[in-house]
């Protein structure tokens, strides 16, 4: 099938090529982006949850018919506006037609104006829903995500926006990152944002389960069910019912437990250890692992079908080598942390201890540099080897060195409560002019600015 033009306005869906032509013709006069379909086979592979359009559908159609074509719309994006035209209608129809979620339905032969009319008011619903999703965004990136996953950089933009676009859904999640990069915070912002909030978050670290207990801690059991085993055992998975179970390093797990694992994700039934009662499940389940599971299913590792059914949605976490515009602004960020908890007094780094940091590998990732900031809260030094400094001022050059340093230190300062620019300048000592060269020259972006910001640019 063709593919749906991101620009295109109006999807236009009728098996008649003369209505098609001769609406098209219509929609072209009234200056509208119409893309013209004779099938809706395949529609939704090509229509995603941000395309700016409306659909225009006939309900009489071979295949997929109009109706069909709705509730799949609906299963996909219930704020999508679909539009209904029919040549056989009836009050009856037009009925089920409203009930099953249609923006409008129009009964051939219509007026002209009565049709556009109805375009222009889908259009303007479906601009103003895009406007509030993209804001919801923003609002939850800036307080809730913002404050779980810390950092100006723009991996770590792209990977709240991710989050936040996956948490609304019901979809399991497959988080894929190095050790102490922030699997379980990634997995606990998805639980806090959707709509399980208040249902349990129950983590699961599979590499520390004793393998001879793995399934009782897994799946329950019952009295009997083993030697030892004197009382019924709710399990983790029957505990998380109508909340989320974090399964994190699932790498680790045995191919039997995989094997259960993968029928109890496909099923979403529990069965303790030694009965045969099947408890339905209503979860999210959210794996995470620190290898590639298709590289480790390919080395017979992993159970291959276990890895596609985990894999719905993957969310791979950059280390933090990767992404050195966030050390600065997480150091100071975990200091400031460890000294409110250990009542010390708030300390600045030095340009020293910055270059330190900005020097580092950290194979530790987030977690070696909040430990790092809890000894240099404590008065010890961070204690990075000096061999990670002396590489990098050797293998870089001075102005290389520079360029990274400011850099490091606008997005450090941008990382702070600022609600403007200028207070973001004056922090730095520079004119606000300046700041704007240097957001550009490296760049950075000032959560504040832009048109839809409720800070201001003063």
């Amino acid at each position: 099938m063709t593919s749906v033009k991101q620009d295109t306005q109006v999807l236009l869906l009728d098996d008649d090529p003369h209505l098609r032509t001769a609406l098209s013709q219509t929609f072209d006069l009234a200056g509208l982006s119409v893309q013209a379909l004779a099938s809706a086979e395949g529609l939704l592979e090509q229509v995603s949850r941000d395309w700016p359009g409306i659909i225009v559908s006939d309900i009489r159609m071979p295949g997929m018919d109009g109706f069909a074509l709705l509730r799949q719309i609906k299963s996909f994006d219930p704020e999508l506006p679909v539009l209904l035209i029919t040549g056989h209608g009836d009050v009856p129809l037009a009925v089920e037609a409203m009930r099953s979620g249609a923006y409008d339905f129009l009964q051939k032969p219509f007026a002209r104006e009565q049709l556009l009319d109805s375009i222009h008011r889908a259009l303007e619903l479906r601009r103003l829903v895009l406007e509030n999703r993209s804001l919801r965004l923003e609002l939850a990136d800036r307080s809730e995500l913002g404050a779980r996953l810390l950092g100006p950089s723009k991996q770590i933009q792209h990977l709240r926006q991710q989050v936040g676009a996956l948490a609304i859904t019901n979809a399991d999640v497959l988080v894929w990152g190095e050790t102490g990069s922030g699997k379980e915070v990634v997995a606990r912002a998805l639980h806090s944002l959707s709509s399980r909030r208040d249902g349990p978050f129950v983590a699961i670290n599979a590499g520390a389960l004793a393998e001879n207990l793995v399934e009782s801690e897994l799946f329950g059991h019952e009295v009997g069910a083993f030697t030892g085993a004197n009382k019924r055992r709710i399990g983790k998975f029957e505990y998380a019912n109508g909340g989320t179970i974090f399964l994190d390093e699932i790498e680790s797990m045995s191919l039997d437990v995989q094997v259960k694992i993968l029928r109890l994700l496909q099923e979403r039934v529990v069965e303790r250890m030694g009965s045969n009662e099947q408890l339905p499940l209503d979860i999210r389940v959210i794996a995470a692992t620190k290898e590639d599971l298709r590289e480790a299913a390919d080395q017979g590792r992993f159970r291959a079908d276990l890895y596609y059914r985990l894999n719905v949605a993957q969310l791979r976490i950059p280390a933090l080598r990767e992404r050195k515009d966030d050390i600065l602004p997480l150091f100071q960020h975990f200091l400031d942390k460890a000294c409110e908890r250990n009542n010390l007094p708030l300390k600045e780094m030095t340009a020293q201890d910055r270059l330190e940091l900005l020097a580092h590998t950290w194979p530790g990732n987030v977690r070696e540099l909040q430990n790092a900031a809890e000894r240099y809260a404590l008065g010890l030094a961070i204690t990075i080897s000096s061999s990670a400094e002396e590489s990098y001022t050797t293998k870089v050059g001075l102005s290389a060195q520079v360029e990274a340093f400011e850099k490091a230190m606008i997005a450090a300062e941008l990382g702070k409560a600022h609600t403007s620019l200028r207070s973001v300048a004056e922090a730095l000592g520079i004119p606000r002019k300046t700041l704007h060269d240097k957001l550009r020259k490296h760049n950075l972006v000032f959560a504040g600015s832009g048109e839809n910001s409720p800070f201001s640019d003063v």
